[in-house]
């Protein structure tokens, strides 16, 4: 088996995700970079696979193509998510379908491939990423959706966490606040600053270093790692 570490990130042609994937490169790996839009790379390292992680086949094809690729799958970010905030008795019927298929089947499908990866390879390291208002709410920011969702990550992520934990797998979560994205680029600044206590919208390296962080400690596991700027802590 190939030496080269991989790590594979969803939601990888924009924002947090291709950011993620130009940090994974500098700590040497080589990436499967995954989402609808996703062209091309020009580095031989970077294997690019389009395909929406809703679709319940589109999970276990870019492992395969990664393990194809590059031998072996040592790292998955679960990066890819939607986050619709409205009043709970305004969400529809293709509201739930939206995040329920990118934010826990998109999850299943691509992280039961890449454990089953891990295990052959020896171990691995998953990191999901969830939001801090499954933590604590906030009227300003109904979403009931996305907590359920969110939150099921979460528990997810100490359940996986603790059943591969004597086999080399750690699970780890993100809990970020608001982050200045493309998702969030058309509110304004201050009424998303004036939701972390800390007084700032969180930046997109805010969140890279933090999984870097998870990615080098290697005694840690089933850690939802709040990078929120105090919002779960309270107002």
């Amino acid at each position: 088996m190939s030496t080269q570490k991989v790590a594979v990130i969803t939601g990888a042609s924009k924002g947090i995700g291709a950011a993620l994937v130009i940090a994974y490169r500098k700590l040497g790996y080589a990436v499967v970079a995954t989402s609808r839009s996703i062209t091309p790379s020009d580095d031989s390292m970077i294997l690019t696979v389009a395909g929406d992680i809703a679709d319940p086949t589109v999970g276990a094809d870019v492992i395969e193509q990664g393990l194809a690729a590059f031998g072996r799958v040592d790292t998955l970010v679960n990066n890819a998510g939607v986050f619709v905030a409205k009043p709970f008795t305004d969400y529809t019927a293709e509201d739930y379908d939206l995040l329920t298929g990118v934010n826990l089947r998109g999850f299943f499908e691509i992280s039961k491939r890449a454990v089953g990866a891990m295990l052959t390879g020896g171990g691995g390291h998953i990191v999901n990423i969830s939001t801090s208002l499954v933590d604590q709410a906030d009227t300003r920011v109904p979403s009931a959706l996305a907590s359920l969702t969110k939150g099921g990550l979460n528990a997810v992520t100490r359940s996986l966490a603790i059943e591969y934990a004597a086999r080399g797998i750690r699970v780890n979560a993100i809990s970020p606040g608001v982050i200045a994205t493309p998702m969030h680029q058309s509110e304004p600044r201050e009424l998303l600053a004036g939701m972390h206590p800390i007084g700032r919208v969180g930046e997109i390296s805010d969140i890279v270093d933090a999984i870097i962080y998870l990615e080098t400690a290697t005694f840690v596991t089933g850690e939802i790692l709040h990078v929120d700027g105090g919002q779960s802590a309270g107002h």
